[in-house]
């Protein structure tokens, strides 16, 4: 039978959150800033860490250099995280820019774009529409309600009665 989370996903999620505690409170380097954690993949041997991150900028040069400096710092980040979790063998950390976060959010405006614009589209027929009761030959028709009485007679030609 197998277990629900095996022990690297265990390892990885505790790793995650020392990660994120670690980048957060214990790193003074200015040229990493704000980093958020997304997900760290471990190798079954535990040799290795991948770690997802993001960034709250977008631009390519300013992200390749924030991972650059991840990447400079990560034996130091390696040694604070072995101090809060007890391991034998401490994974090798790799940061990896982590771009589903901003494509999400870029198709998601996407979206609402084309929402928008057919909401627009649809007000501007819409009036259009209900304009046109006029019939091919330029006459306007009125359609009338019949009126139903008590005593109307149904389909089958029957009296109804109350």
């Amino acid at each position: 039978m197998a277990k629900e989370f095996s022990r690297t996903r265990r390892i990885a999620q505790q790793l995650q959150q020392e990660l994120a505690m670690v980048l957060q409170r214990d790193m003074k380097d200015p040229r990493i800033g704000f980093v958020t954690v997304n997900d760290v993949d471990v190798s079954r041997d535990l040799s290795y860490a991948k770690v997802f991150v993001t960034f709250y900028e977008e631009d390519t040069e300013l992200v390749q250099q924030k991972i650059d400096a991840l990447t400079a710092a990560a034996p130091y980040v390696r040694t604070l995280v072995a101090g809060r979790m007890k391991l034998r063998v401490m994974p090798e950390l790799r940061f990896i820019y982590d771009s589903s976060l901003v494509e999400g959010m870029r198709m998601s405006n996407l979206v609402t774009q084309v929402i928008n614009k057919d909401k627009a589209k649809q007000q501007q027929s819409t009036p259009e529409a209900y304009d046109s009761s006029e019939s091919v030959d330029g006459e306007t028709q009125q359609h009338s309600i019949p009126e139903v009485s008590e005593n109307s007679e149904s389909v089958d030609g029957d009296k109804e009665q109350d």
